[in-house]
């Protein structure tokens, strides 16, 4: 055996060792049994409401020009452009060795890259025949169907491992559906139902391989599989669900509802999807907040609405979810999570750039009848650009159809003062002189973790001050057993004590306790986010946001005092620590500073480079991390320190 694959088979492991770890955990706390759609109909009952030969469409058919001009309005030329650039696409081919990259370096953007490339190529091939109408790009869309349709996976190698037989390369016989392989199952149905007339003129035999290939790679895995790990229809034990779920579950709705001709076997998978969606619902948190933060608020609550406007389409209206308040708490958390100027609130794996899809935002705000969230998509909405998801052309149908309502919207977008989610534990206050405090409790295997629980994040005037850096360019690491040795995924790099030498844990237990949320204030114990060995009996920290300052105060009994306690804060732009008892953090103009007991500790900083184009786009060459480190160290104490905006 190599030694490439004796190494190989070692990190597999232990990646599935993490996979089902993370899959097989039950908490009481993160799962209810609300089954929100399936308690309003039964699998009979749904084969009954179930809208047949796609008479549930609501688009005009290709050959309608004038209503899709009228549709496309004074976007229409933007679309034909578009498509006129995929008239020189070439069609890149995705190689053996693309995908076994992945095994070899952990890279996936090598087979990732022109793959994304054909799909978008599809997609605005698609869409500027629908503009244009004369068959200009039928030619470079019967390229596109071909090039997908010698594929040997529609998977990305980073997904395909968590299926037999566990490597990159996909078995011949054996299709996984991931996030992408459902995408293209949505994007290829709707080149279908558009332009098979178009393509039989041509050759019919080019429709009837598109059918074939969607089919036997999305429908009929859909059907004979039941351990998707991101359904939970058939086979669910109290495994996590996330942003995953909704997302391949709307995909296989929709395109069973465009492609599937059979009676029962759509009747079956609208159902299982209708179950899958539900354990969802059931898993996440009943205050509606994303743990997976901001930047997968599009794929989990987006993609929830997605596919509550599916089944309400495909049943005629007669299943319509948007009456639920779950929903429309999810939906909220996006408008709740927006700090300004394009800065968001972001745990976990998210960005802290970011605000959303303006279409995206006001379809929720519409569906829930939500004015905050109409108003948010207003302030984001930039009429120059036209509606456009890649390959996700639903979306993009979805957002033209409001697209004159969202241009038409007036009501000012007001954040909310304070937001406070009891179960997920998330915390926002502001106040009247420009400064945005948020802070976590939670646990250290929630969906996309970083060991994180009690962290906090400032920001004055909109923008940052004390940090949460976010994630870089995934890559293997990201997602295996190697995850924790990853600075941004240890507390150790969040604004967190170490406490007698030790950062927090992963996993369910290490988590925080006695959280506490008040008009000003904000309360949590660490004790329990570390390991025994650091010998906590209680870490009491709390927060005060006030004016233009937080006050931090850390009230601390531990069994002995091994090491000296540290507490950080991570910051970016100038730092500097040279005067006793005062940090001063200039970023870009921004002007703030912590304070200190100088008789108590010793400040340090410490510079993280960034050559991450995924976290420098955000924060520049470097962020900065500051360590106050306890003199005197005792085993009973109170520490205190203020962030100020100046």
């Amino acid at each position: 055996m190599s030694n490439f694959t004796a190494n190989f088979k070692s990190v597999m492991k232990q990646l599935l060792i993490i996979i089902v770890a993370a899959w097989c955990s039950l908490s009481a706390m993160a799962y209810t049994e609300r089954n929100l759609i399936a308690s309003r109909t039964s699998r009979e009952q749904l084969k009954e409401l179930l809208v047949r030969d796609r008479q549930w469409v609501d688009l005009p058919a290709y050959t309608d020009r004038a209503a899709w001009d009228s549709i496309l309005g004074s976007r229409k030329d933007a679309y034909i452009k578009r498509g006129e650039k995929a008239l020189a696409h070439d069609w890149p081919r995705v190689k053996a060795t693309d995908y076994l990259e992945y095994e070899r370096s952990g890279n996936r953007k090598i087979m990732e890259n022109p793959l994304d490339a054909n799909n978008s190529a599809v997609a605005d091939l698609l869409m500027a025949e629908l503009a244009e109408g004369k068959g200009r790009f039928v030619d470079q869309l019967i390229n596109g169907v071909y090039a997908a349709a010698e594929m040997t996976s529609w998977a990305l190698s980073a997904h395909i491992p968590a299926v037999k037989p566990g490597r990159s390369l996909q078995a011949h016989d054996n299709h996984v559906i991931d996030l992408v392989a459902g995408d293209m199952g949505n994007l290829y149905s709707w080149v279908y139902y558009f332009m098979q007339p178009e393509f039989d003129k041509i050759n019919p035999e080019i429709s009837r391989r598109l059918r074939h290939e969607i089919k036997s790679r999305v429908l009929d895995p859909f059907l004979a599989y039941d351990r998707w790990w991101w359904d939970g229809s058939r086979t669910y034990n109290g495994r996590m669900l996330n942003n995953w779920s909704p997302w391949c579950l709307s995909n296989v709705l929709l395109t069973a509802m465009l492609m599937e001709e059979d009676p029962d076997r759509y009747a079956d998978i609208a159902w299982y999807t209708i179950l899958g969606t539900d354990k969802f619902l059931n898993y996440i948190k009943g205050d509606g907040a994303c743990e997976e933060g901001p930047s997968y608020w599009g794929h989990a609550a987006g993609k929830t609405l997605d596919y509550i406007d599916m089944l309400n389409l495909a049943t005629g209206g007669k299943i319509d979810m948007s009456d639920e308040k779950l929903i429309r708490d999810m939906g909220e958390y996006i408008a709740r999570s927006y700090v300004g100027e394009g800065w968001v609130v972001n745990f976990a794996d998210a960005s802290a750039r970011g605000g959303g899809d303006p279409w995206l935002i006001y379809r929720f705000g519409k569906a829930v009848d939500s004015d905050l969230l109409k108003s948010f998509a207003s302030m984001l909405y930039d009429g120059g650009k036209n509606p456009g998801n890649g390959r996700d052309i639903f979306r993009t149908f979805r957002s033209l159809s409001i697209d004159s309502e969202l241009a038409a919207w007036n009501k000012p977008f007001e954040r909310p003062a304070s937001t406070w989610y009891p179960e997920t534990e998330f915390c926002y206050l502001s106040t009247p002189q420009g400064l945005f405090f948020a802070s976590k409790g939670g646990f250290n295997d929630e969906s996309h973790n970083h060991n994180d629980a009690g962290t906090f994040s400032v920001w004055a005037d909109n923008y940052p001050i004390i940090i949460d850096a976010g994630v870089g360019t995934y890559t293997r690491q990201t997602f295996s057993s190697e995850r924790y040795s990853i600075w941004t995924m240890q507390s150790g790099w969040h604004n967190l004590p170490v406490i007698n030498g030790h950062e927090q844990r992963y996993g369910r237990k290490f988590k925080a306790s006695d959280v506490k949320a008040g008009k000003n204030t904000f309360e949590v114990n660490l004790a329990s986010a570390y390991p025994e060995e650091a010998g906590i009996n209680e870490w009491k920290r709390s927060y005060n946001v006030k004016g233009r300052e937080v006050k931090v105060t850390d009230r601390y009994d531990l069994r002995e005092a091994a090491a000296p306690n540290k507490i950080n804060f991570l910051t970016w732009g100038e730092i500097d620590v040279t005067k006793p008892g005062k940090i001063t953090v200039d970023a870009n103009g921004h002007k703030a500073e912590i304070t200190y007991d100088a008789s108590r500790f010793e400040a340090m900083a410490q510079d993280q480079e960034l050559p991450d184009t995924r976290l420098s786009n955000v924060w520049g060459p470097k962020v900065t991390r500051v360590t106050l480190t306890d003199r005197n160290p005792s085993a009973k104490g109170r520490y205190s320190y203020t962030v100020k905006a100046l």
